[in-house]
């Protein structure tokens, strides 16, 4: 990064400091989300493991639980992976790790990726992800109310917990979304010469180690 960069939050602009907050929230979240691919790894090694040594698994079945069973199994693999998923969505768009379609973005000038984020986070991502949150959230109150199981005799129970982990993980792809929103905007309207640690784009100098801090005022003015 440049090293006219602030690094001091109590310095920023209020549209920044608020940024910030949103932004380590998403990336705590997306951080502790990230260990789910431990269990998941593990139950699904014991998984395929036990397939191969059957005798084994239905031995533990009839012995010790019927949690040993494959079905089991199988629900808690796709359980962590729901979670994992729903965990990190935010954390990899502020962290620019989501799959883009470069081909013409990557060859524009700063203002005009930023008005592409900005129009894309203000008229699509914000008001889709708000919309499949409310029906997450109704998704996860309806099975808390009927206590919903499995339909397997063996599954999991309490199905309401992961449903409300996947609401949760949008939640924080939602608040990843207004902190991109924030940021593009400070960086299309906000003062010019201000410089600050960017999540989804890039400053021209930070592009190519050998440019100046480039005058935003100026590329404005080519750019229009």
């Amino acid at each position: 990064m440049t090293s006219n960069v602030i690094e001091d939050t109590a310095a920023m602009p209020g549209m920044l400091r608020a940024m910030t907050r949103l932004r380590n929230i998403v990336d705590f979240i997306g951080r502790w989300g990230s260990l789910f691919i431990i269990p998941l790894v593990l139950f699904t090694m014991w998984d395929v493991f036990a397939r191969k040594a059957i005798w084994v698994q239905i031995w533990l079945v009839e012995n010790v639980s019927i949690w040993f069973s494959s079905t089991f199994f199988q629900e808690l693999e796709w359980h962590f992976h729901t979670a994992l998923f729903a965990l990190v969505l935010g954390y990899g768009y502020i962290h620019n790790r989501h799959v883009r379609v470069d081909l013409l973005r990557e060859h524009m000038k700063l203002r005009s990726q930023a008005w592409i984020e900005f129009v894309g986070v203000t008229f699509f991502m914000i008001p889709y992800t708000a919309v499949i949150v409310y029906f997450a959230a109704v998704y996860a109150h309806e099975s808390f109310l009927t206590n919903e199981i499995s339909a397997s005799l063996v599954g999991l129970s309490h199905r309401w917990i992961i449903k409300s982990v996947l609401c949760f993980g949008l939640i924080s792809a939602l608040l990843s979304g207004f902190a991109v929103w924030l940021q593009t905007y400070m960086v299309l309207f906000g003062p010019k010469d201000l410089r600050f640690d960017l999540m989804t784009l890039e400053w021209p100098e930070d592009v190519d180690n050998k440019k100046l801090k480039v005058d935003l005022e100026e590329e404005r003015k080519t750019y229009e």
